[in-house]
């Protein structure tokens, strides 16, 4: 059954009771984006939280430290955690250095679509400009978590981290995508190859600009990569 909140905000409630909030400009909503479960017992959220601790406190040793001098020890011992407990989520300081990279990448692409929505945008180009904008703006404003994400990134961490959410709250940006394409009814060659573009291109500029104010500063990059982007829409658009 299919309850709408407001013009942003939709559940289906399932039979086995779970919710699936659902997110998009007005109803009826296509995209699910984030899951809430209904009846998470005790061990459930145990769970969940000591999941998260190891997260939290493996994300601040990463960046403060840096994975290599990171053990898992000093993961266990800071997040107060067995080492069994650790292996329980993750395979070794490499997956859940790639759940991380996911993890905040997620967060970071619904923050910047909840602004979106907020401000208003309906084109599929301007769309894909605003989050690029937000996501930039938001990486020069934390270049720890730049550092963190871009180093260690490859497409395939990137479109895991796009589609796979790994906690409740994280979102499914690839159904988000399709669907942005869907309601702006664009007809796209290859979509995924293009969205690869537009990430390669923005990551590597990005974090030169970033990082070194090299070629130039973010702010004289930006209407170079809005040029670029478009021309790269522009030919992935089908006849």
């Amino acid at each position: 059954m299919v309850y709408h909140i407001n013009d942003q905000w939709s559940i289906i409630k399932m039979n086995n009771g779970h919710k699936f909030f659902i997110k998009c400009n007005k109803p009826p909503c296509s995209a699910i984006i984030r899951k809430e479960g209904t009846s998470m017992g005790k061990a459930d959220q145990n769970k969940k939280l000591k999941m998260e601790n190891l997260l939290n406190t493996s994300f601040e040793l990463f960046t403060s430290k840096g994975i290599n001098k990171t053990s898992i020890s000093d993961i266990v011992e800071k997040a107060g955690v067995a080492k069994g407990t650790f292996y329980l989520y993750f395979k070794d300081k490499y997956d859940i250095r790639n759940r991380l990279i996911a993890h905040k990448s997620s967060q970071l692409f619904m923050q910047a679509y909840d602004a979106l929505v907020k401000a208003g945008v309906t084109d599929f180009e301007d769309r894909i400009i605003f989050i690029m904008d937000y996501v930039l703006d938001e990486l020069a404003a934390n270049k720890g978590l730049l550092a963190f994400i871009y180093k260690d990134l490859s497409w395939a961490v990137f479109k895991r981290a796009l589609t796979t959410p790994m906690t409740d709250t994280d979102v499914d940006f690839g159904a988000v995508y399709n669907q942005m394409i869907a309601d702006a009814g664009e007809k796209l060659k290859d979509p995924e190859v293009m969205l690869f573009l537009i990430i390669e291109l923005i990551g590597s500029t990005g974090y030169s600009s970033i990082m070194f104010d090299d070629p130039v500063s973010l702010e004289d990059l930006k209407p170079h990569l809005e040029k670029t982007v478009r021309k790269i829409i522009e030919q992935y658009r089908e006849d």
